[in-house]
């Protein structure tokens, strides 16, 4: 999935809360969002967070 598109729908996500939700349903989901983004990249190896936690990271 092309990240056009990706930001596309969670601009629309985003929207539909904000509408029927309100604003602090709209903060929520952006958060939530976010924190999945960072969780995504650390999985994908994308992001590399042993410098927060101290531990060493194996080479593959």
């Amino acid at each position: 999935m092309n990240a056009s598109y990706v930001g596309l729908f969670a601009g629309l996500i985003l929207g539909i809360v904000a509408v029927t939700g309100g604003f602090l349903a709209f903060l929520g989901v952006a958060a939530l969002g976010a924190l999945g983004l960072i969780v995504g990249l650390i999985v994908e190896g994308r992001l590399d967070i042993s410098g927060i936690t101290g531990a060493e990271r194996r080479r593959r």
